[in-house]
């Protein structure tokens, strides 16, 4: 594993590194701050672990505080959100947060938004969102979970996480609100509301023209939804977190519905018919214009590309050609037109003003598109590609992909998934571009045990097709030594996915960030 990367120059073995500094950072916040969440205990370890084998970190996924001090008061910020309910633990409501908001001074209310909810596309639809109103020149702040590497990434102001003085800054400048807040109701804000409360107190200052908002989960009850934003985006709805949204993609579609507001614009990608039907109905209810995929929007042309895809898209207010989008997959096509009829919509495009959107500009913010993580390519010679898919949906668009984007001739999965995910279904949709997969598991407490999911994937592959390697580390040395284990298969590639923990602490290992 000593090519991995190839220009190493870091500790002899990295993949130990890893895991001392993890389980370090589990102590000893631990013992700081109580019962804590361990997800953050990678984030903790950050780019420290591989940061002399990764060159520059990339700017949308940033490394650790160079500055011992702003690291140290960084992590300071972590151990006590930590102690705090995690993502998956929550009371639906947004009493909380709107109380947080009362006291700061309803900061969301001093910018116009755009709120996007969904299964699947979110985080990439709304950095393509970002992009397209940054490069018509608005000053932007975006909100999107969760993070690959870095809590600083959920907070971006112009395109770019903010920094770690700045979410250091944010989170001193709410806490006396928050701590006044957890005071006075039943239940003390949770991870997710303080970090929602810090992105609108850090837009309001910033101050920004406009916000890009994910939600975190749902939307009815989302912590998100205090805004009133003029534009709802509703990704693709499948089915996920079925135990609190619903059964169905109707159910689902119900609480998710919850941020369309009064008079809004509301852009529909294709959905379900059962989605579909609730929606609409939302709609008609608060008076909001819809814009749906497939009739007054979307995908009029694809052609693989170098490193992406040619498309055509047409939008609200005409045909936008030639238009270079820098990532894989019909699925990142189709957000691609939700995203661009999302702006004109913002822009007034098909309601206000009849031409489109200058498509020298459009064609421009297409092409600086990133979004780590998914479908990225991190090293070469085999090639490795990682990609956050962790429900069926995600990780059959995923293996469509990976079908027309990259001519394996063999292909070797990594998966370490969450225990409370549709771990067979994920499996399933892999299992006919896998030649072989290696299971593992991540660090989270929510990571389903490596032997449970080798049980499901002897279930799916077949014995002589999973091979079992609890740590992460020896899944990837594994994997590459699977995908170039015979010369005939020079054409051999890995993919690792089944979280986004899994895929950010591979990130991390291969040296990226």
């Amino acid at each position: 594993m000593s090519e991995l990367p190839p220009d190493s120059t870091g500790p002899s073995d990295p993949f130990e590194s890893f895991d001392e500094i993890i389980a370090a950072t589990q102590t000893s916040a631990a013992s700081a701050a109580g019962d804590r969440d361990p997800d953050l205990a990678v984030i903790e370890a950050g780019s420290r672990t591989l940061r002399t084998q990764g060159g520059a970190p990339s700017v949308e996924v940033p490394a650790r505080p160079e500055d011992p001090e702003v690291d140290k008061a960084l992590r300071e910020v972590e151990a006590d959100l930590a102690t705090r309910w995690g993502e998956t633990k929550l009371e639906p409501s947004v009493t909380r947060i709107a109380a947080l908001m009362d006291v700061l001074g309803e900061p969301q209310r001093s910018y116009p938004s755009i709120h996007i909810t969904g299964t699947n596309g979110k985080t990439s639809t709304a950095r393509m969102i970002e992009a397209l109103l940054g490069a018509f020149e608005l000053r932007t702040g975006r909100y999107t979970s969760p993070h690959v590497q870095s809590i600083t990434e959920r907070i971006s102001l112009d395109g770019a996480p903010i920094s770690a003085e700045r979410f250091i800054e944010t989170y001193h400048d709410i806490k006396p609100y928050v701590e006044m807040v957890d005071a006075s109701q039943e239940y003390r804000l949770s991870f997710f509301e303080v970090l929602t409360g810090m992105a609108y107190a850090a837009f309001a200052d910033a101050p920004v023209d406009v916000a890009v908002v994910e939600v975190g989960m749902g939307g009815t009850w989302d912590a998100t939804n205090v805004i009133d934003a003029d534009v709802a985006v509703v990704t693709p709805i499948a089915l996920d977190h079925t135990d609190r949204l619903g059964g169905t993609p109707g159910e689902i579609a119900g609480e998710k519905s919850g941020v369309i507001k009064q008079d809004a614009t509301v852009i529909m990608a294709q959905q379900p018919v059962d989605a579909a039907q609730v929606l609409l109905k939302k709609a008609v209810e608060v008076d909001a214009t819809v814009a749906r995929e497939g009739l007054e929007f979307g995908v009029v042309d694809r052609q693989v590309a170098v490193g992406g895809q040619m498309l055509t898209l047409r939008g609200l207010g005409g045909e936008y050609t030639e238009v270079y989008l820098p990532l894989h997959g019909a699925h990142q096509a189709h957000n691609a037109a939700v995203a661009l009829a999302a702006v004109e919509a913002f822009f007034g495009v098909g309601a206000q003003r009849a031409e489109p959107l200058d498509v020298e500009t459009v064609r421009r913010a297409f092409a600086s598109v990133t979004s780590p993580g998914r479908l990225e390519v991190v090293r070469r010679s085999p090639t490795v590609v990682l990609d956050a898919a962790h429900n069926p949906a995600g990780a059959q668009v995923t293996a469509e992909a990976v079908r027309e984007a990259f001519d394996f001739s063999r292909l070797i999965g990594v998966v370490g998934a969450s225990g409370d995910k549709n771990v067979r279904g994920l499996l399933e949709a892999f299992e006919p571009i896998f030649a072989e997969v290696v299971v593992t598991q991540n660090s989270s407490h929510r990571a389903m045990d490596a032997d449970e999911l080798a049980g499901i994937a002897v279930e799916v592959f077949g014995e002589e097709r999973v091979q079992v390697e609890p740590r992460l580390p020896d899944a990837l040395e594994a994997a590459i030594t699977l995908a170039e284990e015979e010369g005939e298969f020079a054409g051999g590639g890995v993919l690792v996915t089944g979280s986004v923990i899994t895929v950010g602490e591979a990130r991390l290992l291969l040296g990226k960030g």
